[in-house]
């Protein structure tokens, strides 16, 4: 197989540029990048989710750029044109585990001559990444915007347990849902299965089409994300959500999202990922499947570094932080409580969480001038 050239630059706004960065822990890291020239500008992190790439943050990179910061943006462990990992689904699911994940970011920030940045901002799972990166290296990552998915801090330990006897636990969550009158599943759950990739990479649909639909449903354009707080982590609250978060227990994910794909003219009019755009992605996920950064997923689910982020067990994040996500994105909301704790427990210097009007989850491609505005302000504010 031919080795992998950079993203390019046809498909790029003018000004950013595609390149590989090697020996990234194990890694060739592609990244992209804007305001690269002169050496020397502060650096932005910017760590792309599920299922998207470092592509997803075109519209925020040359404002960063023209502010005077030099705008990164790498396919992070699992994604597009990076390599030096496995999607062997019998594979060691260790280097995808989130510290792994922050020595990723910390390493690419180090080959870029950068001693720290001025922010580390995630969206979706890449908030995830984001959080720990400001947790656990706050010297580096001096602060850090989180965008789509709330933080609520590292897990805890038992605390206080020796006597009486806990009580017991209560039922399985995903029991629970199964039991339904209309029986449902857990997204997160689901993508830890074995058939999940191939559900999507091989889909009647195709890729491109699938891609499609998941982007709609889950965006300002689906009229039925109207998301709200939940009361608990119960089967009956958590079921109040869209299919693409509490499947129907019947159904992948290829399949969830047929009944709600957008039609031609609906397509047309997407002026927020217009077809070209969305190819981008399409072809990244064809040549590679979902796997990798379904990996991801699995190494949450499995619970695999539960003991070592108890490390970190009652420490919160002390840097400025901010949060930015869709009125429309459910995203806020699906971790009943984890929107509350992050801004009451989790960050201590939180400047600001911000709902913005006429976005779902994927905020920064929906309402990029919003978001650069926010994310300037707040880069601004820390002088």
């Amino acid at each position: 197989m031919a080795e992998l050239t950079p993203l390019d630059s046809t498909t790029l706004p003018a000004g950013i540029r595609a390149r590989f960065v090697e020996d990234i822990n194990g890694l060739r890291m592609h990244v992209l990048e804007a305001g690269f020239a002169p050496r020397g500008r502060p650096c932005v992190l910017l760590l792309h989710g599920f299922p998207e790439l470092a592509y997803s943050w075109r519209k925020i990179m040359l404002p960063l750029a023209e502010a005077g910061f030099h705008a990164v943006a790498p396919d992070q462990r699992g994604y597009g044109r990076t390599s030096g990992w496995s999607a062997d689904f019998d594979g060691d699911l260790h280097p995808f585990s989130i510290l792994n994940a922050v020595r990723d970011a910390l390493g690419l920030v180090s080959a870029l001559g950068h001693r720290s940045v001025a922010a580390v901002v995630g969206h979706d799972f890449g908030a995830s990444v984001a959080a720990w990166c400001a947790l656990v290296r706050p010297d580096v990552f001096r602060s850090v915007a989180l965008m789509s998915a709330p933080y609520a801090g590292p897990p805890a330990l038992p605390f206080d347990t020796e006597a009486p006897p806990a009580a017991a636990a209560g039922p399985d969550i995903h029991a629970a849902l199964a039991k339904l009158d209309r029986p449902r599943k857990h997204y997160q759950w689901y993508y830890s299965t074995r058939p999940a990739n191939a559900d999507m990479w091989h889909c009647p649909q195709g890729v491109h089409a699938f891609m499609r639909g998941y982007y709609h449903y889950k965006s300002a354009d689906w009229e039925g994300n109207r998301p709200h707080p939940l009361r608990s982590w119960t089967a009956e609250e958590l079921a109040k959500m869209p299919t693409y978060y509490i499947m129907d227990l019947d159904r992948n994910m290829a399949e969830t999202v047929v009944p709600v794909m957008p039609s031609a003219a609906q397509i047309a009019a997407c002026r927020w990922l217009p077809d070209s755009e969305l190819a981008v992605y399409a072809g990244e996920y064809k040549r590679n499947g979902f796997q990798g950064g379904l990996n991801w997923y699995r190494s949450r689910t499995s619970g695999l570094s539960d003991s070592e982020l108890q490390l970190f067990s009652g420490r919160t994040i002390d840097a400025p932080s901010m949060f930015v996500a869709g009125k429309s994105d459910w995203g806020t909301y699906q971790r009943p409580g984890n929107f509350e704790r992050m801004q009451g427990a989790a960050c201590t210097h939180m400047l600001g969480c911000h709902l913005i009007d006429g976005a779902g989850h994927w905020v920064q491609q929906e309402q990029p001038e919003q978001v650069s505005k926010l994310l300037l302000e707040f880069l601004r504010w820390q002088g």
